[in-house]
């Protein structure tokens, strides 16, 4: 082979890059900003007289969210593991303890939305939610504990080790918020779950962890009381939420009653834009919209899935396990919660849902993801 056609083959295997994933990501993120705006704009415009007030707002932070995709892609994921030139730290250790301290933070100066404090206010920018940044953070570090040595996940001490170390961010989620904590729980799981070469500790500590929650749900009274909403949803009063958006499925039919042509979004279901959003969708597009979004979602993990499989080495292909968990159980929880499967959680449906922090934590996600696929050799 002449040096130039080395050359030429060298650069088409750098080249390589997850174009169907980022048609998939532009995708959901379009269509979650088109059912933002037919969910909200009649609240928008009776509360602040501006029927785009909510749209203009996601749409900024999803752009600011889709430029940061793309820088992130184009950066050696590698590099988060990487010490730093002059303070000697990785930018994942920094990342870390940057998460404590808001969490730390927001639990004793957070912003209270709705009875609860999650939130950091920034002014007019809004208001930053520090565990949708957590996130990210528990998928690299368990990532990086994983790499150090992914033999000590064939015993249960391999584990426990991973848990100890992730416990102070985990420990300060469930004070502020049970259902992000779940998420980042099945998150570090799910991490170790493919790590291992032995998996029945996980399906114990899957089963563990899931009696542990159900014992913190019956003993905290505002979180018992939604047990009593899901069994009750159709006499219990604060069961109008969940009922409601059961009206709207079930109102959709197949194809639904056209876009924009929503009923119950009209102050029936509070904040519709929300985590109710999906029960719109159904309303608006029918079972077949509904269907078609859960599709996308589907291919979207099936992409995150290849790239994992075949990424460069295990550190990468972790992270991609990780955003994968991460997707994968916001959707099933949310799905979930809007059709009364189980009892109500605050999960929003990843890129669809109202959240400036929501949206540009998962389009970052989504960069480290596209830059483990621009290392695939191919």
């Amino acid at each position: 082979m002449s040096r130039t056609a080395a050359e030429t083959k060298q650069r088409r295997m750098r080249s390589y890059y997850d174009y169907s994933l980022l048609f998939l990501i532009l995708f959901l993120v379009c269509f979650g900003l088109v059912m933002i705006y037919s969910t909200s704009s009649y609240n928008a415009q009776r509360l602040f007289d501006n029927p785009t007030h909510f749209l203009e707002r996601q749409a900024l932070f999803a752009g600011a969210g889709i430029l940061i995709m793309l820088f992130v892609s184009k950066i050696d994921y590698r590099v988060y593991i990487t010490k730093l030139p002059v303070i000697k730290l990785k930018p994942i250790t920094i990342l870390y303890f940057i998460c404590i301290f808001l969490q730390i933070y927001v639990l004793i100066f957070g912003e209270v939305i709705n009875g609860a404090k999650r939130w950091i206010s920034l002014g007019p920018l809004g208001s930053f939610q520090p565990s949708e940044l957590t996130k990210i953070a528990v998928i690299l570090f368990t990532a990086y504990i994983v790499n150090l040595a992914p033999r000590r996940l064939d015993r249960f001490t391999g584990f426990l080790r991973v848990v100890l170390l992730i416990s102070p961010l985990l420990g300060l989620i469930v004070v502020e918020n049970f259902s992000t904590a779940l998420v980042i729980g099945v998150i570090m799981v799910a991490i170790c779950f493919v790590a291992s070469k032995k998996k029945a500790y996980y399906i114990v500590s899957g089963i563990l962890f899931a009696v542990l929650g159900s014992i913190f749900v019956f003993f905290v009274s505002y979180r018992s009381e939604r047990i009593d909403v899901w069994l009750n949803v159709e006499t219990h009063e604060k069961g109008y939420q969940i009922l409601q958006g059961l009206y709207a499925i079930a109102s959709g039919g197949i194809f639904g009653k056209g876009l924009g042509e929503s009923i119950q979004k009209l102050g029936f279901i509070p904040e519709s834009h929300n985590d109710m959003i999906f029960s719109v969708v159904c309303e608006e597009l029918g079972l077949f919209g509904a269907f078609a979004l859960i599709l996308i979602f589907v291919l979207l993990i099936w992409r995150i899935f290849i790239i994992a499989i075949n990424a460069p080495d295990l550190y990468g292909g972790l992270i991609a396990t990780g955003v994968l968990a991460h997707i994968a159980i916001q959707v099933l929880l949310n799905i979930a919660v809007v059709t009364n499967t189980i009892p109500s959680t605050g999960i929003p449906m990843p890129f669809i849902s109202y959240g400036g922090s929501s949206v540009m934590v998962i389009l970052f996600e989504m960069g480290i993801v596209l830059s483990i696929s621009n290392q695939i050799k191919g």
